[in-house]
């Protein structure tokens, strides 16, 4: 349990360089999604048209 609680902590000291990582990904991660559902759906317009 000890160890737990010290990886725990460990993470949350480091966690400020690794947060403002975090958040630039899933930023990131959201307009990529977007982008290939775009491409998706037009690809799928043009097969049936």
């Amino acid at each position: 349990m000890k160890k737990v609680i010290l990886v725990v902590l460990a993470l949350l000291i480091s966690g400020c360089a690794t947060w403002k990582g975090v958040q630039e990904d899933t930023k990131e991660g959201a307009e990529w999604t977007k982008t290939k559902i775009n491409k998706g759906a037009e690809y799928v317009k043009e097969k049936t048209e």
